[in-house]
């Protein structure tokens, strides 16, 4: 038997905070070993590509920001303003006690439509922003998730204790941050073997300026206890975000159990 969900029925089921909460446990129940190894199955494409995560549990960038921002962070920048900025605006405003934040996207309309959207929402001071380097002057956070192919974003971009959710890069091609960046902060990748092969660590690795070994932890590690995760006010502080079929488990779990409980959904009999 299957349930299937519309997209409303998910939205109404599932608040965000209750994704947070699910997807850290599911960091968690990955760091002690009730889950099955996630995975990437892949096909590059001239002009594209298609790749399927796959994970299990056995038994959002959000749970990054709540281990690796400043606690006291109130300005963030989001660098790139299409339907995963909207995502990653509200992830970040759910966990962190923020009242500014800042828009950049190369359509600048982009920016300014999500802003107005956002304001009218969420009760913090959100504008859109031409001048990126000037954003991130005055900014606690960043979270990068473009489409871009060539790095923007820089070491001398960044100030002392920024906090930086690099979302973008989930194939070798694509990269937002310098390799010299990651090299000079403390790094946190979701799956280590994945963002060596497709994240921004990937492309640190070719360069060689980072090695496996000098990665400070997977987040699963951190939500654990067992690696640290910001530990000084002036730590820059990177998460390699290359997307993990853990988290879209998490929440289809936390959904079909709600939905279950309340009799949502429609039901499907497969034939075999």
């Amino acid at each position: 038997m299957t349930l299937i969900l519309s997209r409303t029925e998910v939205l109404d089921l599932l608040s965000l905070p209750e994704c947070i909460d699910a997807v850290e446990a599911a960091f968690r129940l990955h760091a002690e070993g009730h889950t099955l190894d996630p995975g990437v199955l892949s096909v590059h494409a001239s002009g594209g590509g298609f790749h399927i995560k796959a994970a299990g549990l056995v038994g959002a960038r959000a749970v990054a920001a709540k281990y690796l921002a400043r606690a006291d962070a109130r300005t963030a920048t989001i660098v790139g303003c299409g339907v995963q900025g909207e995502v990653q605006l509200a992830a970040v405003t759910a966990v962190l006690p923020l009242r500014r934040i800042m828009l950049v996207d190369i359509d600048h309309t982009r920016a300014e439509d999500l802003a107005a959207r956002a304001a009218a929402n969420r009760g913090v001071q959100v504008e859109p922003i031409k001048d990126l380097r000037a954003a991130l002057r005055d900014s606690d956070v960043c979270v990068t998730c473009t489409t871009s192919r060539r790095a923007f974003l820089g070491a001398h971009d960044v100030a002392p204790g920024t906090f930086i959710a690099a979302v973008g890069a989930d194939n070798p091609e694509k990269q937002e941050l310098e390799p010299s960046l990651l090299a000079s902060a403390t790094l946190v990748v979701d799956v280590l073997q994945q963002c060596a092969e497709i994240g921004e660590l990937h492309h640190a690795l070719a360069a060689g300026v980072l090695t496996p070994e000098r990665v400070h932890a997977e987040l699963a590690d951190v939500v654990v206890g067992r690696r640290p995760g910001r530990t000084r006010r002036d730590e820059i502080t990177i998460f390699d975000s290359s997307g993990t079929a853990l988290q879209d488990v998490a929440a289809a779990v936390a959904v079909y159990e709600k939905a279950s409980e309340s009799g949502r959904g429609t039901v499907v009999k497969l034939d075999a």
